[in-house]
């Protein structure tokens, strides 16, 4: 449907000129907002975040932890119960109802605060992931939140940047847009500043960019008119309900787990409740209400119901642990694939290298330069080599040396869109590090000044991935308008045809450019990187065609004839740590690539001196990618690990090459074009520094330091949790196992162990529900939790990596699992045995009447959990192996046995739960037997690891 040409769209920003809109919104587009006026408009006009439904109060979040099939099986347990109690007469208060709905009450709290903090560790991440913009305040370019965008405010566009509110374009050069998100158009659109006409379909109006969307080529400068809910994105926020989080393989494993606990517990409580009703000697209310009781009992021991809550706070600490280490996860389901991953692939500069960029070398037609100093403190000296043993003579630069090397470095921070700048004597740079070194060269060599007062920038021709290379135009006070090349060597070369000697442009001879050849494959094989300078006088005709065309034209094809300056030599440093991570990966039994778009001999240099390849391995080029069919490719990642001259569609390929392989892949990425690569590998690491917007938002996990060893790190913390998920699963399901068998058991061998002729009914339970209630609550809870932030009892980097197919309960878990929910079950029923007089074993303490006995089987029970914590810590390392490292655990334990305690003498907490005192021999039959269960598991582990 066509839209109107109403007053709104011939006022609509899009539809007039954009020196108008800015007049109107008062802002220098040259100055932008001052931050005190930015302040103000933000606190009028509000966040720039899209609208969204209003947060579920508290209340209603309370009420839904009620909302599970347990719980309302609990509540048929508090119904019963009472119809029990008034079948017995009412004779006091229904002490087990209130009890029971006590329990319920006090799971739900424990469960909404879980929730809390789960929420609470996942917003922490979101902000650690917030989206940032470049802005003018003051006249200086400032890094802000999106969130902080106001009407009025300048951004400044860049390769990878992802727009952060509508905005009117001030100008564009070469800018192409993403919009697919907002329009579906999957092509990236070309801008200009020029405006459209009122009535301008969305998708064609060129001179706007919009929030949500993605700048894919070139840069540009646009005024924000508007943000928040104002916002295009933001119309379509509105009409938008919000979509359901999926859950994860973990959770749908232990959903399932849980889902076949139920049934089998379901089958047993139908059998044993059938049983019993069918050889009771006569069926009245009492027994049935009785044999009920009993079933209850049974599901609520068999279903760890705080499992699902437990496991978000475990992954969400665990993830908020992870970011304190520089490593933001996106989202806690990553954390499963972490612990799995097979193959790191790696770019080289600021992941493997300091990201310091430093320019050491400067070659020219006349000789060789070196330049002093490290990093972006703009300290040392530029002076020639003529023995090129790396140490500058004392002579400073003359003749034609001297004024070739001022060409290059002034050429190349001419041709740049960094800034150089100090906070408190230290030194940054905003934007590209390649181009900050030029900056701080240029400086070194004192220089600086002069360019700025010299030249004045007509256009560009953005740098691209495909070309290698960027140049700008520059209207130049001595000699009119010139183009100023920089990009890598040998392409910068094929378009040149002159090369600077002296201070004049000569042929560039095939003598010339083989000096160049050697030069730059020395400074290669000493894993130097090198970018060339070159440069051109336009004449009138492409002078006067840069000024009727303005800024916004596309000036490639004048890239032409250049006159080669010279070529720099630029040090990334490895980092310190890196080869020491790269060591950790490999005894991980995790492959290490590097694939880098820097030349094979620094590449396969960096890689032998990092541990990544042997010296002299085979470095694979993207030329012979190129030329790789399928079967050839997958081969070639089966056995080189150092890739060079690598463009981002060659990383795709190699992720989906490792994949085919059953490999689990961690791929890094910084530039727009690494989206794709990043979005098919298993893992997207993002740069968080250097990295662009699209690729974080594209990213599983972004590396706040850019560093290759966080990820190595990440890995053995993710393979960490991964492990006390397991540790707290085979806890909370070797402990309900243990509830299982015993009340199931006590039911069975009644008769064995003297629980019959104890009731009228011939009901007789070795728990009651409140107790079961009692032991969910105390063990299911703290210890569980504790165990979520356990310190490693094993070696996590010492085994191979996870496979994705093996599951998180797998047969050995469910062997061990059985095994102490067995003995559990014995301990327990044997220590009722013990003190009930009239079972199987008949000693002088049998004298003690139900109330006593059951205590005991109930604190049994309780302990016998409490030694599982020690065991459930590894399948097969001793629990006595780092026992006293993990405080929580230590804590949750003391603090179950004082409730336990608690719950044995305090009166009101006997009526409560059906309790009567200990005497000092009644306790210590009740440890030793508890005891049992970790000394069974530790034989057990013995043979498991004499079997190795």
């Amino acid at each position: 449907m066509p839209i109107t040409d109403t007053q709104a769209d011939r006022t609509a920003p899009y539809a007039r000129p954009a020196e108008d809109v800015a007049a109107e919104l008062s802002t220098d587009p040259a100055v932008g907002l001052s931050p005190a006026e930015a302040a103000r408009l933000l606190e009028e006009g509000g966040p720039n975040e899209l609208p969204s439904k209003p947060p579920v109060p508290a209340w209603k979040r309370f009420i839904a932890q009620f909302n599970d099939p347990l719980v309302f099986l609990l509540l048929g347990a508090i119904v019963i119960s009472a119809i029990a109690w008034v079948l017995e007469g009412a004779h006091g208060a229904p002490v087990d109802s209130i009890v029971i709905l006590a329990v319920v009450t006090l799971n739900a709290i424990l469960g909404f605060v879980q929730e809390n903090k789960a929420a609470d560790a996942v917003a922490a991440l979101s902000e650690m992931t917030r989206a940032t913009s470049t802005v003018l305040r003051d006249g200086s370019r400032v890094v802000v939140p999106s969130s902080e965008l106001v009407v009025g405010d300048i951004l400044v566009l860049g390769e990878g940047d992802q727009v952060g509110a509508d905005a009117r374009l001030l100008s564009a050069a070469a800018l192409r847009v993403v919009e697919s998100s907002l329009t579906g158009e999957a092509d990236a659109v070309t801008k200009t500043a020029e405006a459209v006409g009122p009535g301008t379909d969305l998708a064609d109006r060129t001179c706007m960019v919009y929030r949500g969307t993605s700048v894919a080529q070139g840069t540009g400068r646009a005024i924000v008119v508007a943000t928040g809910g104002d916002t295009e994105m933001g119309a379509i926020a509105r009409m938008l309900d919000a979509v359901e989080e999926e859950a994860t393989p973990l959770q749908e494993e232990i959903h399932q787990i849980s889902k076949m606990l139920g049934i089998i517990v379901v089958v047993i409580a139908v059998v044993v409740v059938g049983t019993l009703l069918a050889m009771a000697e006569e069926r009245s209310a009492e027994t049935i209400i009785h044999a009920l009781l009993l079933g209850v009992s049974l599901a609520v021991a068999a279903v760890p119901e705080g499992l699902p809550a437990i496991l978000s706070v475990v992954l969400a600490l665990g993830v908020q642990r992870m970011a304190l280490h520089k490593a933001v996860v996106k989202k806690l389901t990553s954390v499963e694939t972490l612990g799995s991953a097979s193959v790191i692939c790696s770019d080289k500069t600021g992941t493997l290298t300091r990201s310091e960029m430093t320019i050491q070398e400067v070659v020219t037609a006349s000789g060789l330069a070196v330049v002093t100093g490290i990093g972006y403190k703009p300290e040392g000296d530029v002076a020639p080599d003529a023995d090129r043993d790396g140490q500058p003579d004392v002579d400073p630069l003359a003749g034609g040396l001297a004024d070739e090397v001022t060409v290059v470095l002034s050429g190349g921070a001419l041709a740049s869109d960094a800034e150089l700048s100090v906070t408190d004597d230290v030194w940054s740079v905003v934007g590209d590090p390649t181009e900050g070194a030029f900056l701080v060269a240029e400086k070194k060599l004192g220089t600086d000044g002069h360019r700025e007062e010299r030249f004045a920038r007509a256009g560009e021709v953005p740098f691209t991935s495909d070309r290698k290379m960027m140049s700008v135009l520059h209207t130049d006070t001595k000699h009119g308008m010139i183009i100023v090349s920089k990009g890598a060597p040998d392409v910068l070369m094929e378009h040149c045809a002159q090369v600077r000697v002296d201070g004049t442009a000569q042929e560039l001879t095939e003598a010339i450019r083989g000096h160049f050849t050697e030069h730059i494959a020395d400074m290669s094989g000493r894993a130097l990187r090198t970018l060339g300078v070159a440069y051109r006088v336009l004449d009138e005709a492409e002078a006067d065609r840069v000024r009727a065309e303005g800024a916004d034209a596309d000036f490639s094809d004048m890239e032409r004839d250049l006159v080669m300056a010279g070529v720099v030599g630029i040090i990334d440093p490895p980092r310190p740590e890196a080869a020491t991570a790269v060591a950790e990966a490999h005894r991980a039994g995790v492959r290490v690539l590097m694939i880098t778009g820097d030349h094979p001999a620094t590449a396969g240099r960096i890689a032998a001196d990092l541990g990544i390849a042997e010296r002299g391995a085979r470095v694979v080029t993207g030329r012979e990618l190129t030329e790789m069919d399928d079967d050839s490719l997958s081969a070639a990642v089966a056995e080189a690990s150092v890739y060079a001259r690598v463009a981002p569609e060659h990383k795709m390929r190699i992720v989906h090459a490792l994949k085919s392989q059953g490999h689990t892949v961690s791929m890094t990425g910084d530039g727009v074009n690494d989206a794709p690569a990043l979005r098919a590998a298993d893992i997207g690491v993002a740069m968080g520094i250097t990295g662009t917007q699209v690729t974080k938002e594209a990213a599983t996990m972004v590396l706040a330091d850019d560093n290759f060893a966080t990820i190595v790190r990440a890995v053995g913390e993710g393979r960490r949790i991964f492990d006390n998920i397991k540790k707290f699963l085979r806890f909370l399901l070797s402990s309900n196992m243990g509830e299982v068998l015993t009340v199931f058991g006590g039911v069975v061998l009644a008769g064995v162990i003297g629980l019959s002729g104890h009731s009228e009914t011939g009901v007789v339970l070795p728990l009651v529900a409140t107790q079961i209630l009692w032991i969910n609550l105390v063990t299911d809870s703290g210890p569980a939790l504790a165990m979520g932030v356990d310190p490693s009892v094993e070696d996590v980097m010492g085994r191979p990596p996870r496979k994705p197919t093996d599951r998180v309960v797998d047969g050995a878990m469910w062997g061990g699992v059985l095994l102490v929910g067995a003995v559990m079950a014995f301990s327990t029923l044997t220590t009722l045995d013990i003190f009930l007089p009239g079972g199987l074993i008949e000693i002088g303490v049998s004298t003690d009447d139900l109330d006593t006995a059951r205590t005991a089987a109930f604190t049994t029970l309780v302990f016998a959990q409490l030694f599982n914590t020690f065991n459930a810590r590894s399948q097969t390392v001793s629990a006595f192996s780092h026992m006293f490292v993990n405080k929580w655990l230590w804590g949750s334990i003391a603090l179950a046995v004082v409730l336990q305690i608690a719950v044995v003498e305090v009166p009101f907490l006997q009526t409560a739960f059906s309790t009567s005192s200990l005497d000092a021999a009644h306790w210590m039959v009740v440890v030793a037997m508890a005891s049992l269960v970790l000394w069974v598991d530790e034989i057990r582990k013995l043979i498991l690891r004499a079997r190795g």
